[in-house]
């Protein structure tokens, strides 16, 4: 009578792969033992001594843990590893763990590695991502080779970079500049040119507004604003850092010695026959310089009134002020909402042959030519103030001040607008109301704010939804009532939509669209402010003439379809 061969159980002191190995019958409990007390002493996991140990071959281990485990397996070799998505998961997280991320469909993430069962891991990306992780089998010499390669050496990462046919415009009028350009030998590392041209053209490419330059103690971060949003693409080497900011500097004409103080400075990019503008901000921090450049993008001032989101009568009001021979027009909202573009677009509408039209900015971001534009130079003592006053006696029909900050900038731009000349300016205040009391609270008198004052426009931008891959959403009526809907707002067959995400969007979302409180200070409102009335009475007198509030524009944006609720509530915290 034959005896049949028992496995015994693995004691309860095994865990994971070694527990899953033992009940296949791969290993013996005792060798299970001995790997696991050898892993925990040299502080290495357990398939890689395993492996190191030639116990199981790494072949056999992905299939066995597959067919243990009912996991997908998949062959590292036959992927094109060129095209797997990047930047989802920390290197170090991946690198720490042994694995790689394979694919992303909607809020599910593929994981490829040799451990499914390393549940510190699975919480680790699942709280950096927001993402479920999903479990594949992978080789581990494989794997192992893969991410090595993915670890090169600085120079080795960054010469693998394309070189295009691009280049810097490093030449300018001040010779000092060029000078410094020549004999700055130390930063024309071949590398490091190529990393710094390879990051802006991805990031022209990827639609982004800004790039930033992130040392740290022991890292290097590479973070791009896209949609409003910020995204780490890279963590190139701590060892750059230095050589990176210098480049950056000599190209944007700044003192390459100077690392203790903010720099400001301008670059241009050179694209085939296409060039872009770049401003450049430097800023010391504990690990060295955090370099922050914004793109400059000139056919924003151009796209035209209607790219930017105005509805119709919002329009309407905005075009009949700025239309007007004088006066004041003022857009508010906080940075990075859209101002600059907004007036710059104003400006565009108005800049016609038979009109003089000057500037005082810091800095002039966009160069829009048949336009007189100025940079403020506090240390010269060309202060927005100083620039004004020289404009009155420079024959202007058009006056448009970068941003007035205090007092005497605000008297003199609105004693402008007072004589015969269209005054644009912004000011960072919430809303359109709250802007009146802002200049009551700077000191201008009631009067002046009432006589001069035509319109004020607040403004955020929010993101759009991808036309592709958006879907309804069942939001409960109580929730939507609790935004800020109106009972009568939710009778028809609209539906709200929701971001899903897709290859060509991000997170659901593609490109960003304005959402806008146009206020023109009628005769009502000029006696509010005369009385010296509130920013709430202000807001009652203009909700009874029609003006939407930001929140109520946002939602006018969520029943058409452009963004999503959640969108505007971000942008619109009221």
């Amino acid at each position: 009578m034959a005896v049949e061969t028992q496995i015994e159980p693995p004691p309860s002191s095994l865990s994971g792969v070694a527990r899953v190995l033992v009940n296949a019958g791969k290993l013996t409990a005792k060798t299970a033992e001995e790997l696991t007390k050898s892993a925990r002493e040299r502080k290495a996991s357990f398939i890689s001594a395993l492996i190191a140990a030639g116990a199981v071959k790494s072949e056999e281990l992905a299939h066995t843990l597959s067919s243990s485990l009912a996991l997908p397996l998949v062959d590292l070799n036959a992927l094109d590893l060129q095209k797997l998505p990047r930047n989802i998961v920390d290197p170090k997280i991946a690198s720490q763990y042994q694995l790689m991320v394979l694919g992303k469909r909607g809020n599910r993430l593929f994981i490829g590695a040799a451990d499914p069962t390393d549940q510190e891991a699975a919480e680790r990306i699942k709280f950096a991502t927001q993402l479920t992780p999903e479990w594949v089998i992978v080789e581990y010499d494989k794997l192992a080779k893969q991410l090595e390669t993915q670890g090169a050496s600085a120079n080795e990462q960054l010469e693998t970079l394309a070189s295009a046919d691009f280049d810097f415009d490093v030449t300018d009028e001040d010779p000092a500049a060029v000078e410094t350009a020549e004999v700055a030998t130390d930063v024309e590392d071949a590398p490091v040119v190529r990393f710094l041209q390879k990051m802006l053209i991805d990031a022209i490419n990827m639609r982004a507004s800004d790039l930033h330059f992130e040392p740290y103690e022991y890292t290097y971060r590479v973070r791009f604003r896209i949609d409003g949003e910020l995204r780490e693409i890279t963590q190139p080497p701590v060892a750059i850092k230095d050589k990176l900011a210098s480049r950056i500097k000599v190209i944007s004409r700044m003192d390459i010695a100077e690392k203790r103080v903010p720099q400001d400075g301008r670059m241009k990019l050179k694209f085939g026959s296409k060039a872009i503008d770049f401003r450049v901000s430097t800023l010391p921090t504990l690990f060295g310089e955090k370099v922050v450049i914004r793109i400059l993008d000139p056919s924003s001032a151009k796209l035209g009134i209607e790219a930017l989101g105005y509805e119709k009568a919002e329009k309407d009001r905005l075009l009949a002020c700025i239309s007007r021979p004088y006066g004041m027009v003022l857009v508010t909202g906080p940075t990075g909402s859209g101002k600059t573009v907004s007036l710059y677009t104003c400006l565009n509408i108005l800049n016609q042959p038979g009109v003089n039209i000057a500037t005082v900015e810091d800095p002039a971001e966009i160069n829009l030519p048949g336009i007189n534009q100025v940079n403020v130079n506090d240390r010269a003592g060309l202060t927005f103030a100083a620039a004004l006053k020289s404009f009155l006696r420079q024959d202007p029909d058009i006056i448009m001040v970068g941003e007035i900050r205090d007092l005497e900038t605000a008297d003199i731009a609105i004693k402008a607008a007072q004589t015969g000349h269209m005054v644009m300016s912004t000011l960072h205040t919430n809303d359109a109301p709250t802007t009146l009391t802002r200049l009551l609270n700077m000191g201008v008198a009631p009067f002046n704010i009432a006589s001069s004052v035509l319109l004020i426009t607040a403004q955020r931008l929010a993101r759009k939804l991808c036309e592709n891959c958006k879907k309804p959403a069942d939001y409960p009526r109580e929730s939507l009532l609790k935004a800020g809907f109106k009972p009568e707002d939710l009778d028809g067959n609209w539906k709200p939509y929701r971001a899903v995400g897709c290859s060509s969007c991000n997170n659901g979302y593609k490109g960003r669209v304005g959402i806008y409180q146009v206020m023109p200070i009628t005769e009502a409102i000029q006696r509010i402010i005369l009385s010296e009335g509130t920013a709430l009475d202000i807001a009652k007198q203009a909700e009874s003439e029609g003006v939407r509030d930001l929140r109520q524009s946002g939602l006018l944006k969520v029943r058409v379809g452009v963004t999503t609720l959640e969108e505007v509530i971000t942008v619109t915290n009221e």
